[in-house]
């Protein structure tokens, strides 16, 4: 695509060159992912050529814990990018400027992630539950809500936490003009959720930015990182 084209959210120099590349549809939007290729080059300054990404990725690369091959495979928010030659983790996030942003991790946060409920339906007697990362789980268990963010092992997927969309939460949020910041949910109402901020004046905004990071403290230290 041309760079003048790509979304606002990816934080590349727009006239360096006429053209970026693409990435294939995957498991997220262009809004909240970018590809590998672009990710290497101009988030971590890991290669100057695509040539030397194609290298670089031929001696291990993996995305939540499963090696890819494809420079143009999307990887987007929460999820997780392993180097195999020099153990190096990072977490995809967005900053307060809504860029998508990489956070050096430690090598125990890379084996978690979180990733948002966004949707249920009913599969032979089981729950499926429709992650905002394209993935699907089946659950024995009732009691997940839309809106709800699952702690997740990866890449097996077990789920070792629910964290839930309720007054009191850790609130991240991924649009609006807080975007990238952390506060309080207050109260929920439909659409709207009101959150809390450290200083105590108390906002709104929409229901759909709001991603729970953690109850009484917030679950990733990449996330409460990039949020001081």
């Amino acid at each position: 695509m041309k760079r003048m084209a790509a979304p606002r959210s990816w934080p590349v120099e727009r006239k360096l060159t006429a053209y970026i590349t693409k990435a294939r549809p995957g498991a997220h939007s262009y809004k909240f992912g970018m590809p590998l290729n672009v990710v290497i080059k101009e988030l971590l300054k890991l290669a100057n050529t695509s040539r030397e990404v194609r290298e670089i990725i031929k001696t291990g690369v993996s995305i939540d814990g499963k090696k890819v091959i494809d420079e143009r495979s999307i990887i987007g928010f929460m999820d997780v990018l392993s180097f195999t030659n020099s153990k190096d983790a990072y977490r995809v996030l967005l900053n307060n400027n809504g860029f998508i942003t990489a956070v050096k991790i430690e090598a125990s946060e890379s084996k978690i992630k979180l990733s948002k409920v966004i949707g249920k339906s009913l599969v032979k007697g089981k729950t499926q539950l429709n992650l905002i990362d394209g993935r699907n789980i089946l659950v024995d268990k009732a009691g997940y809500k839309t809106g709800d963010v699952l702690l997740l092992e990866i890449p097996s997927q077990k789920i070792t936490e629910k964290i839930a969309l309720e007054k009191g939460s850790k609130i991240y949020l991924m649009g609006g003009k807080h975007i990238g910041e952390i506060h309080t949910a207050e109260t929920i109402s439909g659409e709207k959720i009101s959150l809390r901020s450290k200083d105590g004046s108390v906002f709104e905004t929409l229901r759909k930015y709001a991603f729970a990071v953690g109850k009484d403290k917030i679950a990733l230290n990449s996330v409460e990182k990039l949020s001081k």
